[in-house]
C-alpha cells in the first residue's frame, strides 16, 4: 500500500492536489488541541467582530472565535467520518470477502441481508432514530448507527473481486496447502481489495460527513458537541446572513467543501490507480 501511494504522489496530480487540502483541513483540525477557548463556552470574545488579525476569521453572536471553533468542528467532524468508515468498512471487508469466497448458501444469505440494507432510506431512518433516541443520541450513537447502515455497497464490490480470486491458481495452491478460510482470506485476498477499501473509505467518509451535516443544519444531532454543521445551525439560528455576520457560514462552508473535494480527488485517483489502461496513461505521462 505504501508504494501505491508513493505511486500516486509521484505520476498523479489529482491525488496530489486532494492530499493538499485534506492535509491543510487536517493541521487546522490539530489546532484545535491548542485552542484557548474551550469548545462549548459562550461569549469569551467580543460577539460579531469581522475577521481581524487577531480574530481571523472573525466572531459569532454567540460570543466564540470562528477559527478556534472551526478547529474543533473539523476535528469532531473528521473524526466522526473515521469512525463511521472504519466500523463499516471492517464489516463491508468481512462479509464482502467471505461471500465472494464461499458461495453457496452463505452468498446467498449474506446477500440477501446486504440487498435489505442497500434498499433502507437512511435518511428518514436516521430522522427517525433522533425522535425515537433524542436524549441519548449522542456524537457517538450517531457514528455507530450509520457505520452499521453504510457498509452494503461496497460490501458487494469487494465480493465482486472476491469471486474473481476464488479461481485463481494462487487461491488453489493456497487451500491445498492447507491454510483455513480465515487465513487465505486475510493472507491472501486482503491485499488485493486494499486499494478498493481505501477508495470506498473516502467516498464513504464524505457520504457520512454529508449526512451528519444535513442532519445537525436541522438540528436533528447532538448540537451542543461543535461540527461543521453544528455551527451553520447556529449561524442559521442568529440568522447571521440577514445580520451580516457571513463569516460565521462562509468559513464552515468553505472547510466542509475542502474536505468533500480532497477526499473526491483521493478517491478518484485511486479508482484512476486500480484501473491497469488509466495507471499506464498516468506513468506514461509523467515520464
Amino acid at each position: 500500500m505504501t508504494a501505491i501511494l508513493r505511486d500516486l504522489l509521484r505520476h498523479n496530480a489529482e491525488f496530489r492536489i486532494g492530499a493538499v487540502l485534506v492535509g491543510a483541513v487536517l493541521l487546522l483540525s490539530v489546532l484545535a488541541s491548542f485552542s484557548p477557548y474551550p469548545p462549548q463556552d459562550v461569549y469569551v470574545v467580543p460577539p460579531d467582530l469581522p475577521p481581524s488579525p487577531s480574530h481571523w476569521f472573525g466572531t459569532t453572536s454567540r460570543g466564540q472565535d470562528v477559527f478556534w471553533q472551526l478547529s474543533f468542528a473539523l476535528r469532531n467532524t473528521l473524526l466522526f467520518g473515521c469512525t463511521v468508515a472504519l466500523i463499516s468498512r471492517l464489516l463491508a471487508l468481512a462479509i464482502g470477502l467471505l461471500s465472494g469466497y464461499s458461495g453457496g448458501w452463505i452468498d446467498r444469505a449474506l446477500m440477501s441481508v446486504n440487498d435489505t440494507f442497500i434498499v433502507i432510506p437512511l435518511l428518514p431512518l436516521l430522522v427517525l432514530f433522533y425522535f425515537v433516541m433524542r436524549d441519548r443520541m449522542s456524537w457517538l450513537m450517531l457514528a455507530l448507527i450509520m457505520a452499521c447502515l453504510g457498509w452494503a455497497y461496497d460490501a458487494r464490490l469487494i465480493r465482486s473481486v472476491a469471486m474473481s480470486l476464488k479461481s485463481r491458481e494462487f487461491t488453489e495452491t493456497s487451500l491445498f496447502s492447507g491454510m483455513t478460510t480465515r487465513e487465505i482470506l486475510v493472507q491472501e485476498h486482503l491485499p488485493y481489495v486494499l486499494p478498493i477499501v481505501f477508495s470506498t473509505t473516502m467516498n464513504n467518509m464524505v457520504w457520512s460527513i454529508g449526512l451528519e451535516v444535513t442532519l445537525a443544519v436541522l438540528g436533528f444531532t447532538d448540537i451542543n458537541t461543535p461540527t461543521i454543521g453544528g455551527m451553520i445551525y447556529w449561524a442559521n439560528q442568529h440568522t447571521a446572513m440577514v445580520a451580516g455576520v457571513w463569516w460565521w457560514i462562509a468559513f464552515p462552508t468553505i472547510a466542509v467543501i475542502m474536505i468533500f473535494i480532497g477526499l473526491f480527488l483521493l478517491a478518484v485517483s485511486m479508482n484512476d490507480y486500480i484501473d491497469p489502461r488509466s495507471r499506464l496513461r498516468s506513468v506514461g505521462r509523467a515520464s
